[in-house]
């Protein structure tokens, strides 16, 4: 398999394994899919890891099988190109991408879907479809212009550029930075951590924030308070309010 779904402890790591660069074939894509839907309705999965290994994450589509379709094959294959990266930003739990070596063009979009990003310190992302006389088709013009502003986001995707680990900081591309030994380790804390949080809060919290950046603020304030009311109804709730009261505060233990 290309993919692969590793789970110990309510962390789930979906690993790209196709080497040497875990470029995105058809069958890497369609697999990917699946694995998030599994991890998506597994109940044993709390937190999400996508890795690629210590050497790469994923250096892009593979440009040797997209060089023979023509426009009505990509017509064809487009939308499932994109379903499966969106099911991957939609795995309604804590989802952090342990980048390494390259993200570049479907890799750096496969990173977008994430909710956190910790890169190595020798990592290097970008979107270069420019160069091939494309544009991204994996959600790359629209997840990147909502992480990085626009702006920044046309900088990138019109230039071709690489940016290294420090700048991708500095841009938002990445949310923290490690030595290249570190990032999986890293990455696995965050999601080990989140994955002992209150299941339904945190995907009450991912779903609220990501469906109300594509609304008006009033529509995000009703979908925030939906979701705030309908907590009330959790043994989650029940027990972090009582914990708080009769202990303090981060000493509650969520089922």
């Amino acid at each position: 398999m290309t993919v692969n779904l590793e789970v110990a402890e309510g962390v789930g790591t979906i690993r790209l394994d196709r080497p040497p660069m875990n470029a995105l074939d058809i069958a890497t894509q369609d697999r990917l899919r699946e694995l998030a839907e599994e991890a998506t309705n597994r109940d044993d999965v709390r937190a999400v890891i996508l890795y690629g290994g210590e050497k790469v994450f994923a250096a892009g589509a593979d440009i040797k099988e997209m060089q023979v379709m023509d426009h009505a094959a990509m017509v064809k294959r487009s939308r499932a190109l994109q379903d499966s990266f969106t099911a991957v930003a939609r795995i309604p739990k804590p989802v952090v991408a342990a980048v390494t070596g390259y993200a570049l063009g479907g890799g750096c979009e496969l990173a977008l879907c994430a909710d956190y990003r910790i890169a190595a310190d020798d990592a290097k992302l970008g979107q270069p479809e420019i160069l091939l006389g494309l544009i991204p088709g994996a959600g790359g013009t629209q997840r990147l212009s909502r992480l990085v502003g626009p702006s920044t986001a046309k900088d990138l995707i019109f230039t071709g550029r690489m940016v290294k680990a420090d700048e991708a900081l500095r841009l938002g591309l990445v949310d923290r930075v490690v030595p290249a030994a570190e990032v999986y380790e890293q990455a696995h804390a965050w999601a080990a951590k989140l994955a002992q949080g209150p299941a339904i809060a945190l995907r009450a919290a991912k779903e609220a924030i990501d469906q109300g950046l594509e609304t008006d603020i009033d529509t995000g304030l009703a979908i925030e308070r939906t979701w705030f009311a309908g907590l009330f109804a959790t043994e989650d709730r029940e027990r972090g309010m009582r914990s708080f009261v009769e202990e303090g505060p981060g000493k509650a233990k969520f089922v």
